[in-house]
């Protein structure tokens, strides 16, 4: 007889307890199976710092629609939080690539990036998510452009924006999506939030 497969594991949870745990926020959230951007954002900008994390959730949002058709179903949804979890870095940094290529014409223009990058600065500043970056946003997108693009024509194509994040673990870190940013929470309720008081 066979060996029993092996789940990848990670922080201690099971690869598909942890996919387990995303369909049935995404379900609990979205009966329909459907999310559009408003719900998206209202769950997202609750779950995070309020309307600081709007227009990264709007770019998030666009990304996990791959068919452009204004909804993100749970297939769209589910793929995306799988690569993000369990995929390669490559993969992961091609999907990241698509959240800062704005208009989707294969490129990132230094524009697209500091316009995705002041909105990370916003929520991060904002929740304090992070240790505080030295750099401004637009000091970092400059230095990202400067590392990235490697042939001087104002824009990173796919290929240099994973060849330099994989060759520099300061712009990986900086350009890699977290699958904790996509997922979607439920706003606190009204009456739990004002307790007895209210």
């Amino acid at each position: 007889m066979g060996q029993a497969a092996s789940l990848p594991c990670t922080g201690g949870k099971c690869y598909v307890t942890q996919l387990y745990e995303w369909f049935r926020k995404f379900i609990n959230e979205c009966p329909s199976g459907l999310i559009t951007l408003h719900e998206f954002q209202r769950h997202f900008c609750n779950g995070t710092v309020g309307s600081e994390s709007a227009a990264y959730a709007e770019q998030i949002f666009r990304t996990l629609d791959n068919n452009g058709d204004g909804v993100v179903d749970f297939r769209e949804y589910v793929m995306a939080i799988s690569m993000l979890i369990e995929g390669s870095a490559v993969e992961k940094l091609r999907w990241s690539f698509k959240l800062y290529d704005k208009d989707r014409d294969g490129a990132i223009t230094k524009e697209e990036m500091l316009e995705i990058m002041q909105a990370v600065y916003k929520m991060s500043v904002a929740g304090a998510l992070t240790t505080p970056n030295p750099l401004t946003a637009e000091e970092c997108t400059d230095r990202i452009f400067v590392r990235l693009d490697k042939d001087n024509n104002a824009i990173i194509s796919v290929e240099e924006f994973i060849e330099g994040a994989l060759s520099d673990d300061w712009i990986r870190e900086m350009l890699e999506c977290d699958p904790r940013t996509v997922k979607v929470e439920r706003p606190p309720r009204r009456d739990t939030a004002l307790g007895a008081h209210g």
